[in-house]
């Protein structure tokens, strides 16, 4: 099983673990690099041995480790501990920070479980969607990030919203006016038109039949 060994712990607290395949000397080598893991640091890190890497992610406080032999890459590894990182959190919440050592390993089947699937050849292709998503969520967090850092870009954002807008209210405002006035224009142009082809055709019947039009 390209999956050999898991633990959760807090610093070097286990919390639970679960072993796939039996190996002394990696289960040992795990344990000792949980404590040169740091919990106050946040943190994604892999280290070789013989044949195996060691992957590690510190989240909060709590560390994830799996042993998964070398030629099994970095991707499926750490889909596996971010899947079993959501689970844990979801099942034990904050309560992991007072928590015994293997106070919580009845997860350990849990951990047995998902080790069974993400050795499954299968589970790629579902795992590097995971990861695609998680990366584009991470982005969306880290641009939400930088926006909220930059209180004054932002500010200024909606300002130049605001004068776009009253830019257009008043452009609206302008052309509703030209309108009326382009409106008022033709029908005094209408209405003259009309009173000088009145006025001719009176001076024409004027010209026949005089002018008082006694003579029609």
């Amino acid at each position: 099983m390209p999956l050999v060994y898991s633990v959760i712990a807090r610093g070097s607290t286990v919390l639970c673990e679960h072993t796939a395949v039996a190996n002394a000397n990696a289960n040992v080598l795990a344990l000792r690099i949980l404590e040169t893991l740091s919990p106050e640091d946040d943190a994604r890190v892999s280290y070789s041995q013989e044949r195996y890497m060691f992957h590690c992610c510190v989240s909060d406080g709590i560390a994830y480790v799996v042993v998964a032999e070398e030629a099994f890459g970095r991707r499926i590894p750490f889909g596996f501990l971010e899947d079993v990182r959501t689970r844990f959190r979801v099942a034990y919440g904050d309560a992991v920070k007072d928590a015994a050592a293997y106070e919580y390993n009845a997860f350990s089947t849990v951990l047995a479980e998902r080790m069974a699937f993400f050795s499954d050849p299968s589970a790629d292709a579902i795992n590097r969607v995971s990861v695609q998503v998680q990366e584009v969520k991470n982005i969306m967090v880290e641009n939400i990030e930088k926006v909220l850092e930059r209180g004054e870009k932002l500010t200024l954002l909606v300002d130049r919203t605001e004068v776009l807008q009253e830019g257009a209210l008043t452009f609206r405002r302008e052309a509703r006016r030209v309108r009326t006035h382009m409106w008022w224009k033709d029908a005094r142009l209408c209405v003259g038109g009309g009173v000088a082809l009145v006025a001719l055709l009176y001076f024409i019947v004027g010209l026949a039949c005089g002018f008082t039009l006694k003579d029609c």
